[in-house]
């Protein structure tokens, strides 16, 4: 089964072995609603339970009829675990203010109930396949998951409705566990847990009350932040004997299995560089998983056994690589002496030529808690076949290289991945790779903070910014954002009142009058992230400036574009506003 996002609609495909591809959904939209989205669905056999965007649990056989729904629309769910038995569904529910595991029967026939409440959030609930045991990871404000979350096992009534006990088996405020996951035979209770700098793979055994570490990570991390709900970075072979994992250096990933001795071996993934959301076959020793490379769009993938085969494509790959960029990595030391990071993509058309340097884009990434990885980006895409550069700036903060360089940023954002933002302009202009009269600076979200950071701070340094949903506000930021991330200034910028200097200090609307160079603003009319406002205030402030800008607000788009006619027209006019104002411009002194 396939989750596929068609323009702003979410809908389920069934992929067979031997036959058709067919849609599963019709009139549904598939979107997981708690926090920014994600574990949407989950099958057993032929029975398959999903969320609609409204926030409802529905049910569908994978035989024919139609999806019928199984609980009130309330609220938002995420994350649905099938019992064993197929009588009960287990969930994430959160109506905006408290969240929860809920229980209902696979029959929708009684109302849902609390089966887990008293932490702030919950996430990735799993039966243990007896229907013995439960366990979930949560945690509390003003963690976010990776800060540090609490590994819950919990022991289930004979009736599978009801816990009879439970206890922490792992993790504290300051350590972070992911993904729970019971080996078919039921022995184990595996875990990814932080070590301190990387994370370890840990099994538990159930009977004996024993954990050992399977897989020590030394340099290597075997998790992603867990933005979303629904992560997968480990699998579980069929027969239990083994597990199959994914291990991330600096945002390359390769693929490993791990037998239960430890002993480990490298699967060859090539030409993939990037994988995510493992899943294992329940019948024979073969994983499957989402994989791309900077040259190869995002696919569906199958390892069964000795081969690495397709199984769908995102679209229909009717672009030739040799318009798609390949990366070299760029490393360059902070004020600090810290090394910063970053994939260098040069521009990529063979039908096309040019004297120079080129100009060059350098994307952040927002989060800030997150990283460009090596995988495939159609934004980045366009503009290398069109003679950008692009450089996918992994700025202090930035996960994938251990810990200490994520925590690199806390207490300290907008400062010290500002400071990359402009070390990142040095260093293209002093490796030669780009032009510095025409460079550009892109990002979202918490990189459209750092766009509009960096063009405070470091003024006539890029040529123009690219600002799409950024926070320009901290202050108010803190008081409008959503639950997930209502304390996350708290450990980024300090706690209120006391860093209330921090929060002036590292706002860009209270420094606007510093920017000079030319701002294209996108945002979306219903973002609950970063409202519209945060972008107006900015807007506002370039207008009684005089300094050149563009702004669109996209009518039902929230935080991030899904409509294809949103991104037919956002990427329109940013290739309009960069050839207004970096290509055709004349160089101007901004000092």
């Amino acid at each position: 089964i396939i989750l596929e996002g068609r323009g702003d609609r979410g809908v389920l495909t069934a992929l067979p072995i031997n036959g058709p591809r067919r849609d599963l959904t019709v009139e549904q939209n598939v979107r997981g609603g708690v926090g920014y989205g994600g574990g949407d669905f989950s099958i057993f056999e032929d029975y398959l339970v999903f969320v609609e965007k409204d926030g409802r649990l529905y049910s569908h056989s994978l035989g024919y009829g139609q999806p019928r729904p199984l609980t009130p629309a309330y609220g938002r769910a995420a994350a649905p675990a099938l019992s064993p038995d197929l009588s009960q569904i287990v969930y994430v529910f959160s109506d905006g203010n408290l969240d929860c595991l809920a229980m209902v029967d696979s029959e929708g026939k009684n109302w849902p109930v609390k089966l887990a409440s008293g932490a702030d959030f919950y996430m990735q609930p799993v039966w243990h396949p007896q229907g013995k045991y439960l366990a979930w990871i949560e945690w509390d404000h003003p963690n976010m998951p990776w800060d540090g979350t609490r590994l819950i096992l919990a022991e289930m009534a004979e009736d599978g409705i009801l816990i009879t006990a439970q206890k922490t088996l792992a993790g504290d405020v300051n350590t972070p566990v992911f993904q729970p996951q019971f080996s078919p035979d039921g022995r184990y209770l595996s875990y990814i847990i932080s070590n301190g700098e990387w994370e370890d793979l840990v099994l538990f055994d159930l009977s004996s009350g024993q954990s050992r570490v399977l897989l020590h990570g030394d340099g290597f991390m075997l998790s992603q932040p867990a933005w979303v709900q629904g992560m997968r970075t480990y699998a579980w072979n069929y027969a239990s004997r083994s597990l199959f994992c994914t291990s991330d250096q600096h945002g390359q990933a390769s693929l490993w299995q791990v037998s239960l001795d430890g002993d480990c071996r490298e699967i060859n993934i090539a030409p993939y560089t990037w994988i995510s959301q493992l899943t294992a076959s329940p019948a024979e020793d073969s994983v499957a998983f989402l994989a791309s490379a900077p040259d190869v769009p995002d696919r569906v993938v199958c390892w069964d056994g000795r081969h690495v085969r397709v199984l769908a494509y995102s679209g229909g790959e009717t672009i030739s690589p040799d318009l798609f960029a390949t990366a070299r990595e760029l490393t360059w030391k902070a004020a600090d002496g810290t090394d910063v990071y970053g994939w260098y993509y040069a521009p990529a058309n063979p039908a096309a030529s040019a004297d120079g340097l080129p100009p060059c884009i350098v994307y952040v990434h927002g989060g800030p808690t997150s990283t460009t990885p090596l995988s495939f980006s159609t934004q980045r895409s366009y503009f290398t076949s069109r003679g950008y550069a692009w450089l996918d700036l992994n700025y202090r903060g930035s996960t994938s290289f251990g810990r200490s360089y994520m925590l690199a940023l806390r207490q300290h954002w907008g400062d010290v991945d500002t400071e990359d933002a402009g070390g990142a302009a040095l260093a293209l202009a002093g490796a030669g790779l780009a032009d510095p009269r025409r460079l550009v600076i892109l990002g979202g979200s918490a990189g459209g903070y750092l766009v509009l950071n960096t063009l405070v701070r470091y003024a006539g340094c890029y040529k123009a910014g690219v600002c799409n949903y950024g926070v320009s506000n901290l202050f108010t930021l803190a008081m409008d954002t959503h639950k997930f991330e209502a304390h996350y200034n708290d450990s980024m910028v300090g706690v209120l009142p006391e860093a209330a200097g921090r929060y002036h200090d590292w706002s860009p609307i209270f420094h606007a009058g510093a920017i000079r160079d030319p701002l294209a603003v996108f945002q979306g009319d219903v973002d609950v992230v970063v409202p519209p406002s945060q972008s107006e205030e900015i807007v506002a402030a370039l207008r009684r400036s005089g300094v050149p800008y563009f702004y669109k607000l996209y009518e039902g788009e929230g935080h991030g574009f899904r409509k294809t006619e949103t991104l037919n027209d956002y990427y329109a006019q940013v290739e309009r506003f960069l050839q207004q104002y970096v290509l055709f411009a004349p160089d101007v002194d901004n000092d």
